[in-house]
């Protein structure tokens, strides 16, 4: 769960000496092999203040690939495990451009620092005095002066925080004219006339969930609360929101492969005729977007060169025929999300057949053997295997990458030996 800030921890550490003491600690490797030699050496030069110190550090490190100017912030281990990617708090905040915004779920502010840059007006408020503090750290502190902080040991400088660079924004807008935190239940509306904007916890019990009734708010509650309000709610991608009564929009969202979350427009901030939304983000800024307004016409044909997994935002939103209609593609089976195809779609990972077998172990440890397979690939859709077992099982001893798509097609489980467009 990693360590529990109090306000004054908060306090020290938006301070010149904490930001100090930050930029000394940061200078360590904290790695397993330096672990007792680096505590040690913060817990002489700081005592009490060296758990707070040195699990900041960590958690800017931890976040360098998913939050823009976290090098800079204040964080809390739950905070960051649920705190939305910079580019997909982006890419919402573009569709909330100039409107008032009410985050009532704000923690330590990652959302609003995206939102603050395109509305005219952004209030946050949490319930948590400790997130509140930090998220005031975030946003609205004036920026410190340089600080020559010198370094804890005399030897070699300890690498900078690690993870993927991320596209990053201007600094954090400043002072108070914009920006404007409230402690308040996210349940008991305080402002009016402004989106509502909440991001329920998704842990009931140390457990995450997917049950909308155990999210903190519950999700029923907060959608009655604000009954009649424009409102968005941000879910986790594995909610079940078919059985949801919302009569918006519903869009799951992706970056870079992963899907990261499922957000509910109202019916207010919906487009017209739009119930379902695919958007698929890279880091490189890349933007790709399907709605169940496009056309879902697919041919029924027997399978083509190439298979297709469909993004998985594309596949959660219940898009694959949608997907399938834009890029020439049809499906293997009407019940199945994999796609076939003649050609690729432009930049998309695909899988060129090579065979059609039978789903039996002797049969395939033969014909990969003959293949010389020493790197397999297992997916599979609508069919009970466990990629891993199988594939041990097969005892595959060769040097050449291979990609086995199992599937269902009718009723019978069908294997396809693929070549991978791209390891």
């Amino acid at each position: 769960m990693g360590y529990s800030f109090a306000p004054g921890d908060i306090a020290y550490l938006g301070s010149v000496a904490g930001s100090a003491a930050l930029a000394a600690v940061a200078e360590l490797d904290l790695t397993a092999a330096s672990q007792l030699r680096d505590v040690a050496l913060v817990r002489r030069t700081y005592g009490d203040r060296a758990p707070a110190l040195i699990e900041t550090v960590r958690l800017r490190r931890r976040a360098a690939g998913k939050l823009s100017g976290a090098q800079d912030w204040l964080l809390t281990d739950e905070a960051l495990q649920q705190a939305t990617p910079t580019l997909v708090a982006r890419h919402r905040a573009r569709r909330l451009a100039g409107r008032d915004v009410h985050d009532v779920t704000c923690s330590i502010g990652a959302e609003l620092a995206e939102l603050a840059r395109v509305c005219p007006r952004v209030v946050g408020s949490d319930l948590d005095p400790v997130r509140l503090a930090i998220a005031h750290y975030n946003l609205i502190r004036p920026s410190p002066n340089p600080i020559c902080a010198g370094s804890l040991t005399a030897g070699s400088r300890g690498p900078r925080p690690r993870g993927a660079a991320i596209e990053h924004s201007p600094d954090p807008p400043k002072a108070g004219q914009k920006i404007q935190l409230v402690r308040a239940d996210a349940l008991a509306p305080c402002t009016s006339g402004t989106v509502v904007v909440a991001d329920p916890g998704r842990r009931a019990d140390g457990k995450r969930t997917h049950d909308p009734a155990a999210l903190q708010p519950p999700l029923p509650d907060l959608l009655s609360a604000y009954a009649g309000r424009d409102l968005v709610v941000k879910c986790a991608p594995g909610l079940d929101f078919d059985r949801l009564d919302w009569d918006g929009e519903v869009e799951v969202v992706s970056l870079d492969g992963g899907v990261r979350e499922a957000c509910l427009w109202s019916a207010g901030l919906r487009e017209a005729g739009i119930a379902r939304r695919a958007t698929v983000l890279t880091s490189a800024g890349a933007i790709s977007t399907l709605t169940d307004a496009d056309p879902d016409e697919i041919p029924e044909r027997d399978p083509g060169e190439w298979i297709v997994d469909p993004d998985g935002a594309v596949v959660r939103a219940g898009l694959v025929r949608h997907y399938g209609a834009r890029h020439g593609l049809w499906q293997l089976d009407p019940r199945i999300a994999y796609l076939t195809g003649d050609r690729l779609p432009d930049g998309v990972r695909g899988f060129r057949i090579l065979d059609r077998c039978v789903l039996r172990e002797k049969v395939l440890r033969a014909e990969l053997r003959r293949r010389d397979c020493g790197r397999l690939e297992i997916l599979v859709r609508g069919v009970d295997i466990d990629p891993d077992v199988l594939r041990r099982r097969l005892k595959l001893t060769g040097s050449r990458p291979y990609t086995l798509v199992i599937t269902r097609i009718g009723s019978a489980a069908t294997v396809f030996l693929c070549e991978p467009s791209r390891p």
